[in-house]
């Protein structure tokens, strides 16, 4: 049964589909923020800091080591699931193929699936996996890691609550989050819900398009 993630993310959902309503408008940029006094020329000037993806380890389907620095530059759509789910990850994945179709050949953009059971999806069952989806190349990663630094790691996408018990099992909402170039947090979208999807495809092409995205 899907699980409810709590105010602060169904805020984020809400001003998703606010700033997917194709007016071209920038998206906005979500999480914590703290201001940065600097001096520049001599002045001293106020500027944010944005709440950013941290670091990472992982392993993808192929086996290859997958670090937060192989997506430096790159625009991605991240989401969590299990290969033996039952209920929502194949109804998001299908939805997925549609992001994946729309920019497998950009290589500015990418995608990332964290398992949430790294004991059982193994390097071999993700290819499994990924090969049954019909996804290949490096446009689409699966990807491994220890389980309670992908735990933590989802504190960061904000899709977990930080006071949630460590030991009770992964989030597992349905939810794809959309990163900008900088690592920051710039959407997030029901995975489930195909018009939600839609909106997430024009999203990463309003992205592509902001300034310090290109």
């Amino acid at each position: 049964m899907k699980k409810l993630i709590g105010a602060v993310a169904m805020l984020l959902l809400a001003s998703a589909c606010k700033f997917n309503s194709g007016d071209n408008a920038k998206l906005p940029i979500y999480g914590n923020h703290t201001p940065v006094t600097k001096t520049v020329n001599g002045q001293t000037v106020t500027d944010t800091a944005y709440q950013t993806i941290p670091d990472f380890k992982t392993v993808n389907q192929y086996g290859d080591s997958i670090k937060s620095k192989n997506l430096d530059g790159k625009i991605y759509v991240a989401d969590f699931f299990f290969t033996t789910c039952p209920s929502i990850c194949p109804i998001m994945h299908r939805n997925m193929l549609n992001v994946y179709e729309a920019y497998k050949n950009d290589q500015d953009v990418k995608i990332i699936s964290y398992t949430i059971d790294p004991k059982h999806d193994s390097v071999s069952v993700l290819k499994k996996y990924a090969d049954k989806l019909g996804i290949a190349g490096n446009t689409w990663w699966l990807l491994q890691g220890k389980k309670e630094e992908i735990y933590k790691l989802s504190e960061s996408y904000l899709v977990r609550k930080p006071e949630e018990d460590a030991k009770q099992l992964f989030i597992h909402d349905g939810y794809f989050i959309l990163v900008d170039k900088q690592k920051r947090i710039r959407g997030t979208y029901d995975g489930t819900v195909p018009e939600q999807v839609t909106h997430l495809i024009a999203d990463i092409k309003t992205l592509k398009a902001e300034p310090d995205q290109k």
